[in-house]
């Protein structure tokens, strides 16, 4: 499953090339060792994609699209959907591949259409997306005029959505490694010179017991002036605190702690971070997050409360979602 073809290739030219093969043999270690019991019936459903003629693809719109110019005969678009639902759930989205729309369960497009514009442009550069799922936001990014970009997740299902879709929006320089971002430390792996040019974490930092030490992570992991994107569910207030569940936080066990804006952003301060903007915060609805056809279990309007939608089921704040960016000095490694 992992293409170590289109990995050297997407890394062949950059600062990290070099690591290229230790990357794809940890990742491959990885599947080897920790197998998901589905692995084999995924990689069967991939194996028995249609092949489809592919005269264009979008990456700049809402729907990560390939299209052919010659109809595609109905019973083939059956086959096609048919090994697609088979990789159910569909978290992130959404695709249209040949007029078949993947409705996921996140309508990725309107968290990218809430941080395009005020990021640092990503023509050019070397792109990292910690949590990518499967993929959505490494194609948009490609779209935005990346070089280069490279998801890490852990989840194996993720991986396997990310090869079907890729089967048709055939681009190069963008491919997912099955690991989590302590997996990715190399030691001595980035010197001043090197690094990523924008790091991604979307959604990560509140399930991670130690968020200081994810922030370092990404830290270690951005060149020197380098631009971090941190998105993440808070709590709100002007102080400096957190939130930390007794139990769930909307029906989900591995929440440690929501921050307040300050809190965020002394954390990032601490972890050696500067120019750190708050760009995006807003509560998350029943629009953006939903069961669909491609998504058949729970979702939002089941985690909160019934009688009133601003609380959880647990009676905490509903989702709130803010994304800050910060950057990397220029210079040593420095921790405040």
């Amino acid at each position: 499953m992992i293409d170590n073809k289109r990995i050297r290739t997407s890394l062949c030219g950059t600062c990290l090339h070099s690591l290229a093969d230790i990357w794809i043999d940890r990742s491959n270690q990885i599947l080897v060792q920790r197998p998901h019991g589905d692995w084999d019936k995924w990689l069967a459903a991939i194996r028995a994609l249609p092949d489809i003629q592919i005269n264009r693809v979008d990456l700049d719109s809402s729907h990560i699209t390939a299209r052919s110019d010659a109809k595609v005969d109905r019973d083939v678009l059956a086959q096609l959907k048919q090994n697609l639902v088979s990789l159910h759930p569909w978290r992130k989205g959404p695709f249209d591949l040949f007029g078949l729309a993947i409705d996921s369960e996140w309508r990725s497009d309107m968290k990218w259409n809430r941080i395009k514009d005020s990021i640092s442009p990503l023509d050019g550069r070397l792109v990292l997306d910690v949590g990518c799922g499967n993929g959505y936001y490494l194609w948009r990014m490609l779209g935005a005029g990346a070089r280069m970009a490279m998801g890490i997740d852990p989840t194996q299902l993720f991986l396997a959505q990310f090869e079907a879709i890729a089967r048709y929006v055939n681009v190069p320089n963008a491919f997912i490694l099955p690991m989590k971002s302590e997996d990715l430390a190399v030691p001595g792996m980035l010197v001043e010179q090197s690094g990523f040019d924008t790091v991604f974490s979307m959604g990560i930092y509140y399930h991670r017991r130690e968020p200081i030490v994810h922030l370092r992570e990404l830290f270690i992991m951005l060149r020197p002036g380098g631009e971090l994107v941190l998105e993440t569910l808070i709590v709100g207030g002007q102080e400096d605190r957190e939130l930390v569940p007794q139990g769930r936080y909307a029906q989900m066990r591995n929440v440690w702690s929501l921050p307040t804006i300050t809190r965020l952003r002394n954390m990032l301060r601490e972890s050696g971070f500067e120019n750190i903007k708050l760009v995006s915060k807003c509560k998350t609805t029943l629009q953006e997050q939903r069961t669909t056809n491609w998504m058949t279990f729970d979702s939002l309007i089941d985690f909160l409360d019934p009688e009133n939608s601003d609380k959880t089921v647990e009676g905490y704040q509903a989702p709130v979602r803010a994304c800050m960016i910060a950057r990397r000095p220029v210079g040593g490694l420095q921790y405040n």
